[in-house]
């Protein structure tokens, strides 16, 4: 049996005879054929910056010459030494493409490779065409056949993938990657487009496409892990950042992976910190990542870093290794984040090996130092030129458990004495305020479900205390959700009451602590800038807790200064004057308005307050005006405004 001989490989390319070709017109266009033996020859030089091809002088019409060695106008070469560095086989020095010789200066860059393309080089006036590679080695710069235009770079404008195409036209679509048309080639057809299939990558993973959050996808994590709590607290963060409310967006990933209580807690632990310092991870980030990560990679990332380095100084709750090794389990275990585990464990690495030089790099920006955006900065410093930066602090630290004793059901005394024999440290800090020096799940404070306590800030419990509420008096608390201060009212009088609000569901959770607390309230559901649900019968207080941009309880929800922007706050100032125009005819003569808000600015405080008495002649009484949210163990209470009108008989 005879062995068969093994067919050789040969690299270089076989010379072919070049055969006269039929003269076809130059196509018009960027990706149009060169012709050779032009009878014009091209000027020396540069070609000007922006202008393609065929807007150059155009080319005699010799025959084309045929073979592999005929791309783009050069001859075939006899070996694969030809470099292609200024002439080809068969043609004169002076009739190379058609143009006079440039000089090693001008030469821009396009030599040939191994493989008898030409390859990429510098040109000439920063010109960039992307069309530098053959067919063999072409990785997506430029245009292929049958194929659509890609392009990596990046806009001036900050945004991911987010270029021109080639030649430096913009297609006035809006999108960069639209689709650039082949230009015809003579009597060559062009291929028949591809059709289309199934696409390789999921459809959220489209460079084409804004990502979308699976937000509903249950990972198989196990729920006491610390990668299942990472991963919730991302999911949920990423939410926050496409506009959602914190609340809702945990409540969304507790329902959607049915977590059990303690990963609950966990999960919003977790998210809150990275809330009070998502500027200075935002930074970090940005410091190390080569390009911004996706959503869910980007948030899961910033929930990592607080754990690693909290802002705050206070002890990190996990090794930093554990964080980095969960992290990248977190990764894998999400098809969003799975492409980017090694993304993940590298940059968490870096940051655990130069943290000090990219903290000290991060924190030269006030966003970092300070963890809020910049107008929200510089709204503090206006409005509090001494205290700015306390309150900002303040804003970054985690609330105390406050909690509201319930006199019907038992004296404030006796209560300290209850918790003294519980074993839970707590002191007195107002009237019927009770502080907590550790929290408590509230299911586990002594009294909470039997209707003893609510919780409820030191600085929201002088609300109904203002009111001076007399039984038999008809109240109207307009905006009560979720429904502490009804409460109060309830339990400092017999009154006729009125809860308002314009969301259904949230006066659900009204009722809910109504019922713990065994009181009754009508409840509206309505708008406090209409009247239709009146019914024509005066009150004799009220209390308008108006809608704001909630500044003042920051510490609360570290998520409204994300939500938030600075227009919002002349839009419910807006909204909130007309809030207070229309309750005001609904106040009896000799009857007393409460106005009261959650913000810090004094758009919507002093300054609203001060319109409104000159619009209605209203009568202002003492009140306590702006509480500032300074910490502290007499000032540790939320960023309230009070201000109390009368209205003349």
């Amino acid at each position: 049996m005879t062995k068969k001989e093994r067919p050789t490989l040969s690299l270089k390319p076989k010379a072919k005879p070049a055969a006269p070709a039929a003269k076809a017109p130059r196509a018009q266009g960027d990706g149009g054929q060169r012709s050779a033996g032009s009878d014009r020859p091209r000027a020396a030089g540069p070609r000007p910056a922006g202008q393609s091809r065929s807007e150059s002088a155009p080319r005699g019409n010799g025959p084309r010459p045929s073979g592999e060695g005929a791309q783009r106008g050069f001859g075939p070469r006899p070996d694969r030494e030809n470099r292609g560095e200024g002439r080809s086989e068969g043609r004169g020095e002076r009739e190379q493409r058609g143009a006079t010789p440039r000089s090693d200066r001008e030469n821009r860059g396009e030599g040939h490779d191994d493989r008898g393309q030409r390859s990429l080089g510098p040109r000439a006036g920063g010109e960039n065409r992307g069309e530098g590679r053959g067919e063999r080695e072409q990785r997506g710069f430029g245009r292929r056949e049958g194929a659509e235009f890609r392009n990596d770079s990046r806009a001036e404008g900050n945004q991911r993938g987010f270029g021109r195409a080639a030649g430096g036209e913009d297609n006035g679509s809006g999108s960069p990657w639209g689709a650039r048309k082949p230009a015809p080639r003579g009597a060559h057809t062009p291929p028949a487009p591809r059709a289309p299939g199934k696409p390789a990558i999921r459809e959220s993973h489209h460079r084409d496409l804004k990502p979308r959050l699976q937000t509903e996808f249950q990972s198989e994590l196990k729920q006491d892990s610390l990668a299942f709590a990472i991963l919730g607290a991302a999911t949920a963060s990423a939410e926050v950042l496409q506009g959602t409310a914190l609340p809702q967006a945990l409540a969304a990933v507790f329902a959607n992976n049915n977590a059990t209580p303690q990963a609950r807690g966990a999960i919003q632990d977790i998210a809150y910190r990275a809330m009070r310092q998502l500027a200075l991870s935002e930074i970090l980030i940005g410091l190390m990542a080569p390009k911004a990560p996706d959503p869910l990679v980007r948030s899961l990332l910033a929930v990592a870093l607080p754990l690693m380095h909290p802002a705050d100084g206070s002890p990190a709750p996990y090794e930093a290794f554990t964080v980095v090794d969960q992290a990248v389990t977190a990764a894998c275990s999400h098809p969003d984040t799975a492409r980017a585990k090694n993304m993940v464990n590298a940059l968490l690495r870096r940051f655990l090996r130069e943290k000090e030089e990219l903290l000290d790099e991060a924190l030269q920006q006030p966003e970092a130092k300070y963890n809020y955006p910049q107008w929200w900065i510089d709204s503090v410093i206006t409005a509090y030129p001494k205290d700015w930066e306390q309150v900002l602090a303040a804003g970054n630290k985690a609330p105390p458990l406050t909690l509201r004793v319930n006199t019907r059901h038992t004296s404030l005394a006796d209560y300290l004495a209850r918790l003294a024999q519980e074993g839970i440290e707590a002191t007195q800090v107002g009237d019927f305020a009770v502080r907590l020096a550790k929290p408590v799940p509230v299911h586990q404070i002594p009294g909470f479900d039997e209707g003893d306590v609510s919780v409820q800030d030191a600085g929201a419990q002088l609300a109904a205390p203002l009111l001076d509420v007399q039984a038999g008096m008809r109240v109207l608390d307009a905006c009560a959700a979720p429904g502490g201060k009804t409460c109060h009212i309830l339990e400092l009088a017999d009154v006729n009451l009125t809860a308002l609000d314009a969301d259904p569901k949230r006066l659900q959770r009204v009722q809910e602590n109504l019922d713990r607390l065994q009181l009754h309230a009508t409840l509206q559901p309505a708008e406090a800038q209409a009247d239709a649900w009146w019914d024509g019968q005066q009150f004799d207080r009220i209390l308008a807790d108006v809608p704001c941009t909630a500044s003042g309880i920051v510490r609360r929800h570290p998520d409204i200064r994300w939500l938030r922007r600075k227009s919002d706050t002349r839009q419910l100032a807006t909204l909130s004057s007309q809030i207070l125009d229309n309750l005001w005819k609904m106040l009896a003569p000799n009857g007393k308005l409460l106005f009261v808000t959650c913000s810090l600015w004094p758009q919507e405080s002093e300054a609203q307050a001060a319109a409104f008495a000159v619009r209605n002649r209203a009568t202002r009484l003492d009140a306590p005006g702006q509480l500032l949210p300074l910490g502290g163990a007499e000032q540790d209470h939320d960023g309230l405004f009070y201000a109390l009108f009368q209205k003349d008989a």
